[in-house]
């Protein structure tokens, strides 16, 4: 009983002064994010374009905002090859110089400052990482838009709370706001940008409710001034796929385990060459992305599908025609440039479909080298990105293979590639309800939602113990900034009567008004009770005597004979029993006592029992005991079925 209290949800600041407050956020956010996909747009097209003659396949619905005339001749493999480490020596140099925060993918940094530092964030760290995940991803580095675009956010919005003086509560649901609006104006997913911000905090089901309505309204008016810059409309294009056959949930099952393993190889991947090597490299850390960046190149001089965003690649799987070329105007798997160099290591009349699928579990792997290499050694570059590419690149392969193997079934390969980017990183990310809209949002297409919804919740419960985001807590209970709050809470939903009753029975000693002070003084010595309601004639309360006012006028014998208890009493303060904890609490802190009365709810001048500050403490640890002990059987249960 006490332990279900302790999970019930805690009020959220006043809303209309925060919510004046994220009409600004929102804006802000929303030119951040177009100036943000500008400046990356710009770094893609004068590196990757200019230098290397690489012009990487892009979202459908995505138009270019600089272009360069292509000479038709292909990358030049050896540009592709330095360009990544040329960009990480940049890059790190000006991150560890004036932001060391901004390293990495961004959105573990946001939520830290959320949980620990009370939504703050520094003025720079804003223009820093705009600055160094453009230089990253655009001389090819493994990385996506999401966590750069998280930190630029959640950096304007606790710039602007700074400047209103808002209280530490209101900076952190401003900062979350502020990620909200940025994931949703730069994916063309508002809905979901609001979700993301809310879920992404913590690694179970919970999510930070005191974000929902200032997030939904950042998020709106970001995405409405990004889309006046650059159009509404989806990231992807894609057909019209639907979901009319129940056979195939068995396939997309499958999809779902291989999702939740892919998850759980990436994360290792990532964190095992950030943690085993990046952090064992004895150099200065502004050179650690420079090395990452060669073998980045590396791998990117044999398959460039690897590199930068990838978004090309899902797109593609979404593209291809039944022979997995592109139809007219279009590009297909097997029209990637790495597509001809693989079909001549296999054996000559090996399907194209099955060709297509080892092409897209190759890019996958790949995928996961580039950027546990990119991000894990420092560099700025976001995870969603690369994690839709690598999802949905399985995804796709999966689908093909199924279309090969079970033509009868009628499964779509584009749409077991849409249904991939979701349930990868609801699995690694731990969010699987902002994914789910995310990817419907970022697609355009919501008629697959019961398949995504079947593959993000397998992908998320089998891959319980998988972690993305490292300074995700498991849930609110955990988190730092909430403790003050919740103790609240708890007390306020505790009541007196609660704590008579899991009390040990103790006799009530009440004084009258006329008793002597030789008789107060024995029943100092007698009684443990440390105040003594004092009645009248006829029983009603009149006022409270400390054991204290005892102790110092015991040593004066002359009192004997010339005070009663009506002289040393004191206003009572009184509580009655269905009163809460709380009122006790700060009855106790007002007037400086140890105890307070407990009176009759019918009759508040009959005294039935005292409460002492050691009382209050009992009942308190009871609660937070009982409830832990809910939450270690849940976890205990959990742990015990989780094959990860």
């Amino acid at each position: 009983m006490l332990g279900s209290r302790l999970m019930k949800p805690i009020g959220a600041p006043g809303m209309p002064r925060l919510l004046a407050m994220c009409v600004a956020v929102g804006v802000v956010a929303g030119l951040g994010a177009a100036g943000f996909f500008a400046l990356l747009e710009a770094a893609s097209t004068l590196f990757l374009g200019g230098l290397a003659h690489y012009h990487e396949n892009r979202p459908g619905l995505e138009q270019a905002l600089f272009t360069l005339a292509q000479d038709g001749g292909g990358p030049v493999r050896w540009v592709l090859l330095l360009l990544p480490a040329l960009g990480g020596l940049v890059s790190g140099l000006i991150t560890f110089t004036w932001a060391p925060e901004t390293e990495g993918h961004g959105t573990d940094a946001a939520i830290e400052a959320y949980h620990y530092h009370d939504g703050a964030v520094r003025g720079r760290v804003p223009f820093v990482k705009a600055i160094t995940s453009a230089i990253t991803i655009g001389t090819g580095g493994s990385g996506g838009r999401e966590g750069p675009i998280a930190q630029i956010g959640a950096g304007f919005a606790s710039a602007i709370g700074r400047w209103f003086k808002v209280t530490p509560e209101e900076r952190r649901v401003l900062m979350a706001a502020g990620m909200a609006a940025g994931v949703g104006a730069i994916f063309h997913a508002p809905f979901a940008g609001a979700l993301f911000a809310a879920e992404v905090l913590y690694s179970g089901s919970d999510m930070e409710h005191e974000v929902f309505v200032p997030a939904f309204v950042t998020s709106i008016l970001a995405y409405s001034v990004f889309g006046a810059i650059f159009g509404f409309h989806p990231l992807f294009q894609t057909p019209a796929y639907f979901f009319s056959e129940p056979a195939l949930l068995i396939p997309y099952a499958v999809l779902g385990l291989l999702m939740a393993a892919a998850g759980w190889l990436f994360v290792r991947t990532f964190y095992g060459v950030h943690d085993y090597m990046f952090t064992r490299i004895k150099v200065p850390r502004h050179f650690l992305p420079m090395i990452g960046g060669l073998v980045v190149g590396l791998i990117g001089f044999f398959l460039p599908e690897a590199l930068a965003t990838g978004y090309g690649v899902v797109q593609a799987c979404f593209d291809s025609g039944p022979d997995a070329f592109g139809e007219a105007g279009k590009v297909g798997l097997l029209d990637l440039p790495s597509a001809s160099g693989l079909r001549d290591l296999l054996p000559t009349g090996m399907a194209p479909a099955l060709v297509a699928a080892l092409l897209l579990v190759v890019i996958a792997l790949a995928k996961m080298a580039t950027t546990a290499f990119s991000i894990g050694s420092g560099g700025s570059g976001g995870v969603f990105g690369p994690s839709m590419v690598i999802g949905g690149a399985l995804g796709g392969a999966l689908g093909l293979v199924i279309q090969v193997l079970f033509p009868a079934l009628g499964a779509q390969p584009g749409a077991f590639a849409l249904v991939g980017m979701a349930g990868f990183f609801a699995g690694a990310a731990n969010t699987p309800i902002s994914t789910i809209m995310m990817v419907s949002e970022m697609t355009g297409n919501y008629d697959l939602l019961v398949p995504a919804m079947l593959v993000c919740i397998l992908a998320f419960v089998i891959s319980r113990k998988t972690k993305l985001y490292e300074k995700q807590l498991p849930s609110r209970l955990d988190a730092p900034s909430k403790l003050g709050y919740m103790a609240r809470a708890i007390l306020r939903r505790l009541t007196v009567s609660d704590l008579l009753e899991h009390r040990a029975p103790r006799e009530l000693v009440v004084v009258k008004e006329g008793t002597t002070f030789e008789d107060l003084t024995r029943l100092h010595w007698s009684s443990a009770q440390d105040c003594y309601p004092v009645v009248d004639e006829e029983g009603r309360l009149s006022g409270v005597l400390e054991d204290d006012d005892l102790r110092r006028l015991i040593p004066e014998h002359d009192m004997d004979g010339l005070l009663l208890a009506l002289d040393l009493e004191h206003p009572a303060p009184s509580v009655t029993r269905g009163q809460s904890i709380l009122t006790v609490v700060n009855l106790l802190s007002h007037h400086k006592v140890e105890e307070v009365v407990v009176v009759d709810e019918q009759d508040r001048e009959r005294p039935i029992a005292t409460i002492t500050r050691g009382d209050v403490v009992d009942v308190y640890n009871r609660a937070v005991s009982s409830a832990d002990e809910a939450l270690l059987a849940d976890t205990v249960e959990d742990e015990a079925g989780d094959p990860f």
